[in-house]
């Protein structure tokens, strides 16, 4: 088996950096709002997809599925979705939703998977983690991008037809930090196989996947690669299934391999090139999640609207109250601009021309954090009704509404495919990598006076063009006239764009090659420009419907206008806490508490002293 592998912070900053994207291979709206420009006209109009009658034929199949056989509740008492169900799932085409038709899949775009796994979202997290982990980062996805075409051949038909797939990456001390990983790969002396060892921790669907995706370092040169692996292998074993707080059905476990015996054309792309591997299928398939959270939150908002309308305290339904009524209020507009930043995203991911590495990271992110908040929020509404059990509630005679459960079953979200920290981390990184480019050695602690001196020209005229530009946008305001009561909101977000790139450069002027460790300043950026994006989304879908004839286009503006209101109000103080903050105080706090001097705040420390209350009685007390 694999031993620990230990290594440096500039070794996993060096692996992370050779396995980015260096150049942005399309047009990304967040990419260019960071740099101060705010490209509304790239998602406005707002894209559009036509209904495919054979979309819509599976899509009924699999909403009548949901609605009269799948059982949420059964689901969650016995830990298990049923082998029945899950045959009938893979009769009516679920396994293969994102496999091209040729090899026995649906064909499904990226667009339509999103509108399925939003329709799961309304039922169970657990249907949705199988689902998507099976083919938004399981073997399908990284086949289909990267694979030979003889693994095409070999590999998607066994998954279209109902073999689950797992990704194979985390290990016990590997989470975000792959420079860790343990599992190894060597070759064996006729060159056609590899020897696999190691173990891997919290595998979804690895308690009953048949193929996985594997990620390995070559025991010779140290570096990653990607492999399929059959579980039906000599060696391949699952040491323990995990249980969890919520998404009780969900199949992760722990996966030993102990000398695996892979064939070597089982590697996904070049030798050394796993992580790239992962990072692309990561790109679109981490848009399973916010899809599932934008259908979560419309079934949170009837919970919450029709409780608040029939629940009746002191003379009025309790939505008639204003405290509820503003939860009210920020629940819907959530909703509509949930689902608009997802489908806007899988809509662009669809197009070519795009790159969305920001956008999905930041739909993830925002998705699953105020999905979180929405189930909180709702959970509050209903009182002691959402923190009581369906089952116990129907045994009252109520309807078995399962809030806890939701609130069990969407946390794990701001943890999945990168967690909250992670994206925000993910994101800044992309929002420095123009000023790293433009700054070079000026902002590279490992640089020498003379590099700094030469490459000062170059980085004053690079910002002498740009940084006026930010200050001063010619012909702004005429620009968005025409999207009516919207505009204000538009103008705002374009300042607020502008207002954005020029706190970034003030960061790297004044932090410069340390900036990277000031996680707070990022952070408070990251969350400005997410925030940005979804009031984009928000707006540009509304006025699709506007220009549609939509019969509901004036509520859909209702929404948008409900939503940025908030979102400005938010960002402004965002802006604020950039630089009047007690980020260093906390640092420093957070040092001494690792130190142990607060210890006497935890558990098994000694009782306290009852307090003297004069000078003879301390004396007394002392001797």
């Amino acid at each position: 088996m694999s031993e620990r592998v230990h290594a440096t912070e500039d070794q996993s900053r060096a692996l992370t950096e050779a396995s980015r994207e260096t150049t942005w291979a399309g047009r990304s709206f967040m990419g260019e709002m960071f740099l101060g420009n705010f490209r509304f006209d790239w998602i406005d109009p707002f894209p559009q997809q036509r209904e495919r009658p054979a979309f819509r034929a599976f899509y009924d199949k699999l909403d009548a599925f949901l609605e009269n056989t799948y059982d949420e509740l059964q689901v969650d008492r016995d830990g298990v979705i049923p082998q029945a169900w899950l045959d009938a799932l893979a009769e009516m085409g679920a396994m293969g939703m994102k496999i091209p038709v040729e090899y026995g899949g649906l064909g499904l775009s990226q667009y339509e998977y999103g509108l399925c796994l939003e329709r799961m979202g309304e039922v169970d997290g657990n249907l949705i983690a199988l689902l998507s982990a099976h083919q938004s980062i399981g073997v399908p996805t990284p086949v289909k991008l990267f694979g030979t075409a003889e693994q095409k051949a070999e590999f998607l038909p066994r998954c279209a037809a109902g073999e689950l797939t797992a990704f194979a990456l985390t290990e016990e001390d590997v989470g975000s930090d792959p420079a860790r990983l343990a599992t190894t790969l060597t070759r064996t002396d006729d060159g056609e196989h590899y020897i696999l060892s190691g173990r891997k921790l919290w595998i979804t669907n690895g308690t009953i996947a048949k193929l996985m995706v594997v990620m390995a370092r070559h025991a010779d040169s140290g570096k990653i690669s990607a492999i399929v692996v059959d579980t039906a292998s000599k060696g391949v074993s699952v040491e323990r299934r995990c249980h969890f707080m919520g998404l009780k059905a969900l199949e992760n476990g722990v996966i030993c391999f102990d000398e695996v015996k892979v064939p070597v054309k089982n590697r996904i792309g070049d030798e050394g090139r796993g992580l790239k591997v992962a990072l692309v299928t990561l790109n679109t398939g981490r848009l399973s999640l916010p899809a599932g959270c934008a259908g979560g939150n419309r079934r949170l908002l009837q919970i919450a609207r029709d409780f608040a309308g029939e629940r009746v305290q002191w003379g009025h339904p309790v939505g008639k109250h204003e405290a509820i009524a503003h939860k009210l209020t920020d629940l819907a507009a959530l909703t509509w601009t949930m689902e608009s930043m997802t489908r806007l995203c899988s809509l662009l991911a669809d197009r070519q021309g795009y790159d969305i590495r920001l956008e999905a990271a930041a739909a993830k992110e925002w998705g699953s954090t105020r999905n979180w908040d929405s189930v909180d929020e709702t959970l509050q509404i209903r009182g002691g009704r959402g923190f009581e059990t369906a089952d116990s509630l129907a045994a009252r005679g109520e309807r078995p509404i399962a809030l806890e459960k939701a609130m069990r079953d969407v946390r794990i979200n701001r943890i999945f495919e990168g967690s909250s920290e992670i994206m925000h981390l993910f994101m800044a990184r992309e929002a420095l990598d123009p000023h790293l480019k433009a700054a070079g050695p000026l902002v590279d602690k490992k640089a020498g006076f003379g590099e700094k001196l030469a490459a000062l020209p170059s980085v004053i005229a690079f910002y002498a063009k740009w940084y006026p530009t930010l200050w001063v946008a010619w012909g702004y305001y005429p620009k968005y006239v025409e999207h009516g009561e919207l505009a204000t909101h538009l103008r705002y977000a374009d300042r607020a764009t502008r207002r954005l790139a020029r706190n970034v450069f003030h960061g790297m002027v004044r932090y410069q090659a340390g900036l990277e460790r000031k996680q707070a300043f990022l952070f408070r950026a990251v969350e400005i420009g997410i925030e940005i994006f979804a009031m984009a989304s928000a707006v540009a879908r509304a006025r699709s419907w506007e220009r549609s004839g939509h019969k509901d286009a004036t509520k859909a503006v209702a929404l948008a206008d409900q939503f940025c209101l908030s979102a400005s109000r938010r960002i402004d103080q965002w802006f604020k806490d950039l630089w009047k903050n007690d980020d260093a105080e906390k640092t420093a706090f957070a040092n001494r508490l690792l130190a142990g001097d607060f210890a006497f705040l935890e558990p098994d420390s000694p009782l306290p002293e009852a307090p003297a209350t004069s000078t003879d009685e301390a004396q007394t007390a002392a001797k």
